[in-house]
């Protein structure tokens, strides 16, 4: 296939030969871009151009959040930051009664879509250097095991397609996991591999602000590690994989880096304490977590707790993993880990400042503000293939009656960042 295109394809290209390039962005992240064809010796500046694909905008919903920050900026350091990007289309799949998508892109300027293809430039071919597929919240079916099946995959391949249309990528950001489904997840990353274009996905959890702020070095020799939050046992998928991103981000960490991950276990109500009493999991982990949690009940937490959640995570180097849905014991999200050498457990809670404004999501949009600037995603792919991975599989051994679940897709073998990207410093605003 040709690089460029003859006919719509070709005049897209050329129109944004000065955005980011899918192996790289052309200006630093805080500075002013500027457009620079061939031909032209003098031009005016201008900022990246970003579509959004979401399921629903409407308030509290991911793009609602994600996107809005584009448009109406946020928290830094204490300080507003509007990123230097122009949001100039959206695309809503869903239209519910509280709406906010037509009324924003009015206000804003902001081109509402009627497809995705037509988000993305349709008859000037793809003309946008940047796309967020926001797809979380919205009326969608579940599956036998409970998984919500939202359709990242379908709508990520027709943003694909436009790419094969016009012979160009530009960096794509898939909100949380990749797909309920590992094998479609996999095809995601392996696409996005040999088209070589940016991919860059997960959870706002890694990338929160941590209290206290801990940054283990790489090769830190873990050994066992814990995190316990607190949510609807019903939609186990939605919040599990948020603590299991939370899990990742620590151990990628460990000796050796990742080397992917040997079974995982699901387990609920007393086989949960059965586990613990076993030394399947650590009790003096899950204290030293929950002391870090500002939510943290008051009583005994067996009684407290009614429907109680873990899921087991063997590593193939022989670390071990657990995460713990608590519901009454704690609406946080805390760690903690040992480390050989170590008396004491690391511990800290990944903290997350409460809707409307539910400011987690400034990291997040400051890394992918990052990833839109380079080309190059803040934290690897592999890691949300992987967690994706295990979400999945761990609702699989869940329905299969707590089924130790191996598969050769846990294999996942990568390198961790030497930065990981959370934020430090305040969470609010100065002054």
């Amino acid at each position: 296939m040709n690089l460029v295109e003859p006919g719509i394809c070709r005049r897209s290209f050329i129109a944004s030969a000065a955005g980011l390039a899918s192996a790289g962005g052309l200006f630093a992240l805080g500075a002013d871009p500027v457009i620079r064809p061939d031909s032209v010796d003098t031009v005016p500046k201008r900022k990246p151009r970003v579509a959004a694909i979401n399921s629903v905008y409407r308030l509290r919903s991911h793009a609602y959040h994600i996107a809005g920050r584009f448009i109406h900026g946020y928290t830094r350091n204490g300080f507003h930051h509007q990123p230097p990007f122009e949001l100039v289309r959206m695309w809503n799949h869903q239209h519910p009664s509280n709406d906010l998508g037509p009324g924003v892109c009015e206000q804003h300027g902001i081109e509402l879509s009627k497809t995705i293809s037509q988000a993305l430039g349709e008859k000037q071919g793809l003309d946008v250097d940047a796309i967020l597929l926001i797809i979380e919240h919205g009326d969608y079916p579940q599956n036998e095991r409970h998984q919500t099946l939202y359709p990242r995959y379908e709508f990520f391949e027709q943003i694909v397609d436009v790419f094969k249309k016009c012979g160009r990528t530009v960096p794509v950001f898939v909100d949380k996991h990749l797909s309920y489904d590992h094998r479609l997840a996999s095809k995601m990353v392996q696409t996005a591999r040999e088209m070589k274009f940016g991919l860059m996905a997960g959870s706002s959890l890694p990338v929160t602000w941590r209290r206290p702020e801990i940054e283990p070095t790489l090769g830190t020799p873990f050994e066992e590690g814990l995190v316990c939050f607190g949510f609807d046992p019903k939609t186990v998928e939605i919040y599990l994989f948020h603590a299991l991103e939370l899990l990742q981000c620590m151990f990628e960490r460990r000796k050796g880096g990742e080397t992917g991950v040997k079974s995982v276990e699901f387990l609920e109500g007393d086989a949960v304490w059965q586990a613990g009493d076993e030394e399947r999991w650590s009790w003096r982990l899950l204290d030293a977590a929950l002391s870090r949690c500002p939510s943290r009940n008051t009583g005994p937490l067996r009684e407290n707790v009614l429907k109680p959640q873990a899921v087991l995570i063997e590593y193939e180097d022989g670390t071990r993993g657990a995460a713990l849905n608590l519901l009454e014991q704690t609406s946080d999200f805390g760690f903690a880990a040992t480390i050989e050498g170590w008396s004491e457990p690391l511990s800290s809670c990944f903290y997350l400042p409460a809707p409307p404004g539910a400011r987690f999501f400034d990291p997040l949009t400051f890394n992918i503000e990052k990833f839109f600037a380079s080309g190059i995603p803040s934290y690897p792919i592999e890691r949300t293939l992987l967690t994706s991975t295990m979400t999945d599989l761990a609702t699989l051994s869940r329905h299969e009656e707590s089924r130790v679940v191996t598969s050769p897709a846990l294999s996942i073998r990568y390198s961790a960042p030497k930065d990981s990207g959370f934020f430090r410093g305040p969470y609010i605003d100065a002054g």
